[in-house]
């Protein structure tokens, strides 16, 4: 039996995934990850690195890509909540320039995965949250790319409550906007 349940988006190339979880008076235990089952839902993925974060509340964190390495994401919250966001950067996509969002959250254990041609960020709505992610390539500094994270012509819903309380870093604040970002040719 699968413990993964595919569950599409508006957007190709943008999936959550419902796991199994198998509870009891001591706690929980479920799957975040498991090659043959994730190839048996139709994705035929192969990840080389592992991440982990941890943020506080009003954390805004992206929207990050890689350039010429772009990264496939598994993610997961494993303790908090997050609203996490994919924006579609291939450029020959009907659906070039939309994003989509979703709550995650440590105790539903949905994960999201995003193909390669996004840029990625999510905001901490709890009052911590431990993020994890599987990448389908190694992160490499200096092909680090950004799209600015209020861009209107994107017009990412955040939940934030006053954006001048946002904790984002310093870079992530001086991205493009989606006019003059680097777009994906595939």
């Amino acid at each position: 039996m699968n413990n993964f349940t595919l569950k599409e988006t508006p957007i190709d190339g943008l999936f959550l995934i419902e796991t199994r979880k198998f509870g009891d008076d001591r706690g929980f235990f479920m799957e975040t990850w498991n090659d043959s089952s994730f190839r048996d839902i139709g994705l035929d993925i192969t990840f080389v690195q592992d991440n982990r974060s941890r943020s506080r509340k009003g954390t805004l964190r992206g929207l990050h890509f890689q350039r010429t390495r772009p990264q496939g994401k598994l993610v997961c919250v494993t303790r908090g909540e997050v609203f996490d966001a994919a924006v579609d950067l291939r450029r020959s996509s009907p659906t070039f320039g939309k994003w989509f969002g979703a709550r995650l959250n440590g105790e539903e254990g949905v994960l999201f995965y995003i193909s390669p041609g996004f840029a990625h960020g999510f905001y901490v709505t709890s009052e911590t949250a431990d993020f994890t992610y599987k990448c389908t390539d190694f992160y490499t500094p200096s092909d680090e790319g950004g799209l600015l994270w209020n861009d209107p012509a994107v017009g990412i819903d955040w939940p934030a409550d006053n954006s001048s309380e946002l904790i984002i870093a310093e870079k992530d604040k001086l991205y493009p906007t989606i006019e003059n970002c680097f777009a994906f040719d595939f």
